[in-house]
C-alpha cells in the first residue's frame, strides 16, 4: 500500500471514531446563576453512574460553570442558599438545599428538603437515537426559581422549570422558617395521602392534592407530586443542557417556554428574597390550621389586581381554590 493510500485509509478511520465517538459522548451541563445573590450548587449522582468533576461549588451572580457527563449518566442538581463556608478548610452549612456534608462539597449527600431539582438520566449512546430524560421536580418542596434549558439535540427537546416566586404564595403551613423556601405537603405533614405510600402508593390512588395543584398551576411543566409524569418528563436525543437558576424572559426558547418561566430574582444584599405572613400555626397534626391571609403579598398589595379583601375566616380548601384562580388569572 502506498503512502497516498495508507494516509487516506487512516483518515477515514480517525473519521469513523470521530463520528462514532460524537455519538456516545453523553452530555455537557452548563450551570448558570442569574439570581443576583450567591447559590451554592449541589450534584448527586445516582448509584452506579460516574461523579462529575465536583458535587458541590459556589456560584457567584453573573458566573458559570460546566461539567461533562459521560454516557447513561443520571442525577440531580440543585441549589444551595443561604451558605456560609470557612474559606480555609470549606466546612459550614446553608440555609436551603444543605446536603449535611458539612463542606462545600457534597460527596454523595443529596439535599435536605425543601428544595428544588433537576433530574436528568442521559442516554446510553450505545444506539443512535437514544432519548435523554430529564426534569424540574417540586416534590421535594421548592427554595429558588430553576429553568433547564436543551440545545444543539434533536426531537422535542422543550425548555422546563419553575421560575415563578414560590416562596411568596407558600401557604403558612408549608412555610420553612423565614420563607426561604416551600416544603410539600409530604414534607410538612408525613401523611401517606400527600407522599403516595402504603394505601396511597400508587398512581390510581396517590392523586393531587390542592397543596400540588397549587404548585402545578404556578409552574406547569414541573413535577407537583410524584405520580405527576404526564406533564413534567421532558425528552431530547444528543443535546448539552443549561441548568439557570432565577431565569430570564430573555434566556428561554420562545416556542418551548413554559409561561411560568419569566420572573424577578432576588435582593441586593446578597441573599434571597424572604417574604413575612401571619404567624404559622400549621403542624403535621393539623394541615388546616392557619392565621391570616397566605395569597400572594403581588396580589393582595396595592394595585389593579389587588383583592382589597382578607381570606383569613375563609375554610383553607377555599383558600387554596382562590389561590389557584388568582395565579391562572396573573399568568393571562
Amino acid at each position: 500500500m502506498g503512502p497516498i493510500s495508507s494516509c487516506s485509509s487512516s483518515l477515514y478511520t480517525a473519521l469513523f471514531f470521530l463520528v462514532i465517538c460524537g455519538g456516545i459522548s453523553g452530555a455537557t451541563f452548563t450551570f448558570m446563576n442569574r439570581c443576583d445573590y450567591t447559590v451554592w450548587p449541589g450534584i448527586l449522582a445516582n448509584a452506579g453512574t460516574a461523579k462529575l468533576d465536583s458535587t458541590g461549588f459556589e456560584l457567584t451572580p453573573g458566573g458559570s460553570r460546566s461539567f461533562q457527563a459521560p454516557p447513561a449518566w443520571s442525577g440531580r442538581f440543585w441549589g444551595r442558599t443561604g451558605c456560609s463556608f470557612d474559606p480555609s478548610t470549606f466546612q459550614g452549612s446553608c440555609t436551603t438545599g444543605d446536603c449535611g456534608s458539612n463542606q462545600m462539597e457534597c460527596n454523595g449527600a443529596g439535599a435536605a428538603p425543601p428544595a428544588t431539582l433537576a433530574e436528568f438520566t442521559i442516554g446510553s449512546g450505545s444506539q443512535p437515537g437514544t432519548q435523554d430524560f430529564y426534569d424540574v421536580s417540586l416534590v421535594d418542596g421548592y427554595n429558588l426559581p430553576m429553568a433547564i434549558e436543551a440545545s444543539g439535540g434533536s426531537g422535542a427537546c422543550g425548555s422546563t422549570g419553575c421560575a415563578t416566586d414560590l416562596n411568596r404564595m407558600c401557604p403558612t403551613e408549608l412555610r420553612m422558617g423565614d420563607g426561604r423556601a416551600c416544603k410539600s405537603a409530604c414534607e410538612a405533614f408525613g401523611t401517606p395521602e400527600y407522599c403516595c405510600s402504603g394505601a396511597y402508593g400508587s398512581p390510581s390512588t396517590c392523586r393531587p392534592s390542592v397543596y400540588s395543584e397549587m404548585f402545578k398551576n404556578a409552574c406547569p411543566r414541573s413535577y407537583s407530586y410524584a405520580y405527576d409524569d404526564a406533564t413534567s418528563t421532558f425528552t431530547c436525543v444528543g443535546a448539552d443542557y443549561s441548568i439557570t437558576f432565577c431565569p430570564s424572559i430573555s434566556s428561554q426558547k420562545s416556542s418551548n417556554r413554559d409561561p411560568s418561566l419569566p420572573m424577578t430574582t432576588g435582593t441586593a444584599n446578597g441573599s434571597p428574597p424572604t417574604t413575612s405572613y401571619g404567624s404559622s400555626s400549621g403542624s403535621k397534626e393539623n394541615p388546616t390550621s392557619v392565621n391570616g391571609s397566605w395569597l400572594p403579598n403581588f396580589v393582595t398589595s396595592s394595585g389593579d389586581l389587588s383583592l382589597r379583601m382578607s381570606t383569613s375566616n375563609f375554610p383553607m380548601p377555599l383558600r387554596l381554590i382562590l389561590s389557584l384562580i388568582v395565579v391562572s388569572l396573573l399568568r393571562l
